[in-house]
């Protein structure tokens, strides 16, 4: 399931056929951009490689402190947030973002290992407006994905 990593830590960016009309503010042919916030190489290179597969751009950031910085800079359409994350984790991420009016409009999908009963609320009470438990299903964080950005589905 993960051959073939690479060593890219760069924010490598892809693009792709047009995401929906929730980028009518880029204008026609626009792609949705996801901001994938994971210290995991297996699962930021798994989820980078699939979500440009279907069109999607993608920007990395690799903590949480890279995370509210790129937010804040590359704009991203949704941000896909692992929640234990080194230097600043997803939980202060989460709460920045939102407290921040440049960022606060951005959905964030928290990505973690945690799914006891009660995760969900506190990834919700943090600021992100979806959770999606590890190990990663792809079909179902597509569907939410497609949800948050009010498309039918993902592209």
């Amino acid at each position: 399931m993960y051959e073939g990593l690479s060593n890219r830590r760069d924010g490598e960016r892809a693009a792709g056929p047009a995401a929906g009309a929730v980028l009518r503010e880029r204008g026609v042919g626009a792609v949705a951009k996801i901001l994938l916030v994971e210290d995991h190489e297996e699962i930021w290179d798994f989820l980078s490689r699939r979500l440009k597969r279907r069109g999607y751009e993608v920007v990395l950031a690799h903590d949480g402190e890279e995370g509210v910085m790129k937010a804040r800079t590359s704009r991203p359409d949704i941000i896909l947030l692992d929640m234990n994350l080194p230097v600043l984790d997803g939980w202060s991420a989460a709460r920045a973002l939102k407290s921040d009016a440049e960022t606060a409009r951005i959905p964030i999908i928290a990505l973690t290992a945690h799914a006891m009963s009660g995760d969900r609320e506190k990834v919700i009470q943090a600021g992100c407006d979806d959770y999606h438990p590890k190990p990663v299903d792809f079909s179902k964080l597509l569907t939410q994905i497609g949800a948050a950005l009010g498309t039918p589905s993902a592209p």
